[in-house]
């Protein structure tokens, strides 16, 4: 799996105001994996693949939440951990995601309240579209 290039997607106004989440994306969703799948798999798969997250979907294939390496590495080596934890089992951002309708500003705001760096992006059905990061 390689990572998707980054959306050139831009619909708001020339001077930057009225964008969305969906018009800031800077990374399309790369790999997606189910939330049953093992800890030591979903952690290969992430370095496999070359990216900073995965993220996870439901039976559904809707949103599920996001993992990052470090919160992968950090499980694995806990006095907890076994080969049969499921990354559903792990502590890990749920939600709410980030609508890619939400205005920009709003979005950033709400993920700098819930200490967030990246927030998947979210279409009306709960599917992922892409990931929104905050530039520091």
């Amino acid at each position: 799996m390689t990572p998707a290039p980054p959306r050139a997607h831009r619909s708001g106004k020339a001077d930057g105001t009225g964008l969305t989440a969906r018009d800031a994306m800077l990374y399309a969703p790369g790999p997606q994996v189910d939330d049953h799948m093992a800890v030591d798999v979903a952690l290969s798969v992430l370095i496999g693949a070359g990216v900073p997250h995965l993220l996870l979907q439901d039976e559904d294939g809707r949103c599920a939440g996001l993992v990052t390496r470090a919160q992968l590495t950090a499980h694995r080596g806990g006095s907890w951990f076994s080969d049969r934890t499921r990354l559903r089992d792990i502590p890990l951002d749920r939600g709410p995601f980030t609508a890619s309708t939400a205005v920009l500003g709003d979005a950033e705001a709400a993920m700098r309240v819930r200490i967030l760096n990246v927030s998947p992006v979210v279409d009306d059905h709960g599917y992922a579209l892409g990931v929104l990061a905050l530039t520091p």
